[in-house]
C-alpha cells in the first residue's frame, strides 16, 4: 500500500525498464541492456523503428513476435515483453552473454566429446520442439544459438521462421546462410520441410568438431562443389529426383572420402549421426527428435551438464576495454546482434533483404519460461499507443495522427499474422 493508502500500480511499457549500456546498433534499431524492475532480471531491449506511413508494417517482425509468444521451451529464446514507444516498437528478450560461434572460436575453451554432446543435445531439443509445433526456423547457424548466463543454449532469431504443414506450400529457397543451406535449396527447390533445418544442424555439428566452418562456399555453385567434394556426388539412388530440381547442375562424379581423414578424433557414433543428418535425400535425413535418441548421446563419455560448460572470454557488448563492440559474423552479430550485415557465413544479399526488415534481438537467459503475461494484440501493449498524460504536451498534431494511424496498422497486422495472411508484396516466403 502506498502512502495515500492505495496499492501502487505496476509499471508497464517503457517505465518498467531501467536502460543500461547499448549492446549493438544497426540499420533498423538499437539493442540495449536493461533491468526489468518487475522481475529484477537483466533483459535486452531491441528497439525497432516503425518508419513512415509509406513503408508499411514490418510483417517479418510481427511474425517473429507471433511465433515467439507461442513457443515456450528451455532452449528457445524468451520474448519477455513487447511495447510501443513513440515511433518505435520495443521487443524485450531474456539476456544472453554470448553465442555458439564465440564458443567455437575461443581457443581457450575445450571442445571435447562431452561438451559437443551437450551443445548438440540442447540444439536438437530446441529444433525438435519447433518442428513439433510446426515451425521451420530456416536460419540455423552458430551465431543464432545463444549462450545464457547459466550456460544453457537458446535458439534465437526467428525472423525467417515459418509455420509449415501443407505439402504443396511453396517457399523461397533463399533462406539460411549459404554455409548451412541444404542442397535442395541450392538447387532451387521451393517445396521443403524440416529436413532443411536438419542439414543446418549437421553443418553445425561438424563445425563443433572441426572448430571451423565445415562447408564455407563462396557462391551457390562453389557451395555445391564443396558439398559434393565432402560427401560425394548424389545419384538417383541416394537422392531420387534431384536432377529435376529447377536449378540442377551436373557436376563431375566424385566419391565420398573417408570422413575419418577429416574428423580424426570423432567417435564412430558421432560420424554415424553426422552422416544421418547430412543425407542428400531430405526424406532420409534424420529428424530432430530421432536425432536426440541416437546412440551418440547414450554412449560414453556422457554430456557435460550445461551449468558446467566453459564460457567465452568475451561477452556481448564488451571489448577488451570494457566498451561496446559489434560482432562481425554472419548477419552482423545480434545481441541479438544489431550491427550491419556482412557475408562472413555466406549470407547473401537476397537473404539479408528478407531478414533486415524484421531483425530482432536474440537476447539473454534469465530463468524459467513462465509469467510472460499475454503478448497478443492487447498484451503487446497496443493500448499503450495512447499517450501517458506527461507525454501529451510534447506531441504535435502530426505526431498524434501518426500514432493513431500506427495503432490501427499494428492492430490490422497482428490480425493478419494471427490468420496467417501473407502481405501482398511477398506471396512466396
Amino acid at each position: 500500500m502506498g502512502e495515500n493508502g492505495k496499492a501502487g500500480k505496476a509499471k508497464t511499457g517503457k517505465e518498467r525498464y531501467i536502460k543500461g549500456a547499448v549492446l549493438g546498433e544497426g540499420t533498423f534499431g538499437v539493442v540495449t541492456k536493461a533491468e526489468d524492475t518487475l522481475t529484477q532480471k537483466v533483459v535486452a531491449i531491441k528497439k525497432i523503428r516503425l518508419g513512415n506511413y509509406r513503408e508499411g508494417i514490418n510483417f517479418t517482425a510481427i511474425r517473429e513476435i507471433k511465433l515467439l509468444k507461442e513457443l515456450r521451451h528451455p532452449h528457445v529464446i524468451e520474448l519477455v515483453d513487447c511495447f510501443p514507444h513513440k515511433r518505435n516498437l520495443n521487443l524485450v528478450f531474456e539476456c544472453c552473454e554470448s553465442d555458439l560461434e564465440a564458443v567455437i572460436k575461443d581457443k581457450f575453451i575445450p571442445l571435447g566429446t562431452p561438451e559437443i554432446k551437450s551443445y548438440m543435445a540442447m540444439t536438437l531439443q530446441a529444433v525438435a520442439y519447433c518442428h513439433e509445433c510446426w515451425v521451420l526456423h530456416r536460419d540455423l547457424k552458430p551465431n543464432n544459438l545463444l549462450i545464457a548466463p547459466d550456460g544453457a543454449l537458446k535458439l534465437a532469431d526467428f525472423g525467417l521462421a515459418r509455420v509449415f504443414g501443407s505439402p504443396n506450400r511453396k517457399w523461397t529457397h533463399q533462406v539460411f546462410a549459404r554455409w548451412y543451406r541444404a542442397p535442395e535449396l541450392l538447387l532451387g527447390s521451393k517445396t521443403y520441410g524440416p529436413g532443411v533445418d536438419m542439414w543446418a544442424v549437421g553443418c553445425i555439428f561438424a563445425e563443433l568438431m572441426l572448430r571451423k566452418p565445415y562447408l564455407p562456399g563462396n557462391s551457390d555453385i562453389d557451395q555445391l562443389g564443396k558439398i559434393y567434394a565432402a560427401l560425394g556426388t548424389p545419384t538417383e539412388e541416394t537422392w531420387p529426383g534431384h536432377t529435376t530440381l529447377p536449378d540442377y547442375i551436373e557436376f563431375t562424379a566424385q566419391t565420398a572420402p573417408n570422413p575419418r581423414a577429416l574428423f580424426v578424433t570423432a567417435p564412430m557414433e558421432a560420424l554415424d549421426l553426422l552422416q544421418a543428418l547430412l543425407a542428400f535425400d531430405p526424406s532420409r535425413r534424420l529428424s530432430a527428435r530421432d536425432a536426440t535418441r541416437h546412440p551418440y548421446f547414450s554412449s560414453a563419455p556422457p554430456a557435460t551438464p550445461y551449468p558446467n560448460l566453459p564460457r567465452p572470454s568475451k561477452i556481448f557488448g564488451e571489448d577488451g576495454d570494457g566498451g561496446t563492440t559489434e560482432r562481425k559474423s554472419g548477419d552482423g552479430g545480434r545481441v541479438q546482434r544489431a550491427s550491419d550485415a556482412s557475408d562472413a557465413d555466406g549470407t547473401d544479399d537476397k537473404t539479408m533483404k528478407r531478414r533486415k526488415a524484421g531483425e530482432t534481438p536474440a537476447p539473454m537467459s534469465t530463468g524459467p519460461h513462465g509469467g510472460h503475461g499475454g503478448l497478443g494484440v492487447s498484451g503487446i501493449g497496443l493500448s499503450g499507443m495512447e499517450l501517458n498524460s506527461h507525454d501529451r504536451p510534447a506531441l504535435s498534431t502530426v505526431d498524434r495522427a501518426y500514432l493513431r494511424k500506427r495503432k490501427l496498422d499494428l492492430d490490422n497486422a497482428f490480425e493478419a499474422a494471427s490468420q496467417d495472411i501473407e502481405e501482398p508484396d511477398d506471396p512466396m516466403e
